[in-house]
């Protein structure tokens, strides 16, 4: 597995890769309800997530609703680096080859750090969220409240087990790389002049949804 030291700012970086989705292969009967009940509740949060990007909504809270959903779900997407983390014992690092590794190295682990306790705290307060969710029960049709919960609280569990996993068994491998260097270079670079090189450098290193993670997370320069 390859993971990019992304340069987001003065010195503030983010891990990111691009991991396929996890699997949507529904559970066998063996597998116990709560499995089951967690794989229609990721089912059901797909489905809402198709709708937002394909629908036409009708309204402002109908429009705010799916800018919502839509937002949310590139956030989890973004998660999917610590969740492919949760297994294998090595992985390279990619790092601004201005770097120097042992300070790559330093960056890696702290951000290793930081997401453990990020995604600790969240999964306790989601799965509080999705324990008092289920008061909703009684309303007809599906419980999209407490599927959202049982959502989030999985993923920052699948979440906290990747970034335990990195710290204390994956073997790291470090790796220079221009491309990252030169990416740094265009963070206080005004968006609309940069993105054509942004979308160059996510090019060469094969990462379709570089362009738009980095213009969403930069942080210039004050």
């Amino acid at each position: 597995m390859i993971i990019f030291l992304v340069p987001v700012g003065r010195d503030r970086y983010e891990l990111y890769s691009e991991t396929p989705d996890e699997s949507t292969e529904a559970p066998g009967q063996q597998e116990g309800a709560a499995r089951r009940w967690l794989h229609a509740a990721s089912v059901q949060w797909h489905a809402a997530v198709d709708a937002a990007r394909r629908g036409r909504p009708q309204g402002r809270l109908a429009r705010w609703r799916d800018a919502f959903i839509c937002r949310l779900a590139e956030r989890i997407a973004e998660q999917r680096t610590l969740w492919a983390l949760r297994h294998g014992a090595g992985a390279v690092t990619r790092f601004p080859s201005t770097l120097p590794p042992e300070r790559a190295r330093r960056i890696l682990d702290s951000l290793l750090a930081a997401a453990r306790q990020h995604h600790l705290r969240w999964f306790i307060i989601d799965l509080t969220l999705f324990v008092s969710s289920v008061v909703f029960f009684f309303i007809p049709g599906p419980n999209l409240i407490a599927y959202y919960f049982a959502f989030r609280f999985v993923g920052h569990l699948q979440s906290l087990r990747g970034a335990r996993h990195a710290m204390e068994r994956v073997a790291w491998t470090l790796e220079p790389d221009a491309g990252l260097a030169e990416l740094a270079a265009l963070v206080d670079v005004p968006p609309d002049a940069r993105a054509p090189r942004v979308a160059a450098i996510a090019e060469r290193l094969n990462l379709p949804r570089l362009s738009a993670f980095f213009e969403r997370v930069a942080v210039r320069s004050t």
